[in-house]
């Protein structure tokens, strides 16, 4: 969901070496992005953002996150009233020597200004790291909830999101690469079920993190005209709302600064 890279920092690290982990850790960022895209779908009608996030890790594996974005507050096709609130929580934990890493939780989406878009999800990833190189798969389910009523270019009552990732360092350099490509289908489809893809670099600095990424998705200009969602009063494709839509989810460079803490 967020274009930014979180650095861990130990809270109330004990600056002695040979002492033993803390049993809670605090990360968290502060970000400024060009524009905040969910799963390829910009959410701010292609404009700045700045987001913030926050998470408390138990040394278990459990954990639980805050993450908060502004929006615009306008009439754009993709409204979200000016604001998104992400609560979620989970468990984490390393499958013995395999290194294999298994995550599932519950991820709660509140918007304060469309109330009506309140939504949850419960999602699972399993992910490996070979060297340099980190590979991961995952999926969230939404299950039948209020939201999917809104949603006029489908019936569905459910949506399945499912996704793969791969990611890496670039040797002797403060750079990684990263890669993701996603499906959604169901009632969360943006006119049509689609792909949403994202090819980056992130650079870092000490606590700063510098991202650039391609951004997108599969949706086009027939998929949203067949949606209906363009439609004008007299039943034909409106010109301008068709782009409008459109524009939402093209292809498009994303750049991010992330200050973590």
């Amino acid at each position: 969901m967020v274009l930014s890279v979180t650095i861990p920092v130990i809270a109330h690290a004990n600056s002695d070496p040979t002492a033993p982990p803390a049993e809670w850790t605090i990360t968290g960022s502060a970000d400024v992005a060009s524009q905040y895209r969910y799963r390829g779908i910009s959410q701010s009608d292609n404009r700045p953002v700045i987001q913030g996030t926050i998470t408390v890790t138990h040394e278990s594996g459990f954990y639980g996150a805050a993450w908060a974005s502004s929006a615009q507050l306008h009439n754009s096709p993709v409204n979200i009233g000016g604001s998104e609130l992400d609560i979620y929580g989970g468990y984490t934990h390393a499958l013995g020597h395999s290194g294999l890493v298994v995550d599932g939780g519950l991820f709660g989406y509140i918007y304060a200004g469309a109330p009506n878009l309140d939504f949850y999800e419960v999602y699972g990833s399993l992910a490996e790291t070979l060297g340099p190189v980190t590979a991961k798969v995952g999926a969230a389910f939404a299950p039948p909830q209020k939201v999917f009523d809104y949603n006029l270019s489908s019936i569905a009552r459910d949506n399945l999101y499912v996704y793969g990732e791969v990611s890496g360092d670039i040797p002797h350099s403060p750079v990684t690469l990263h890669t993701h490509l996603a499906h959604t289908g169901g009632g969360l489809d943006y006119a049509t079920p689609y792909f949403d893809y994202i090819v980056g670099a992130t650079a870092k600095w000490k606590r700063l993190s510098l991202d650039l990424s391609l951004v997108g998705t599969t949706v086009s200009h027939g998929d949203i005209a067949r949606s209906g969602i363009a439609t004008n009063a007299s039943g034909g494709v409106d010109t301008l709302k068709l782009d409008a839509f459109y524009r939402q989810g093209k292809p498009v460079a994303v750049v991010s600064l992330s200050a973590s803490f």
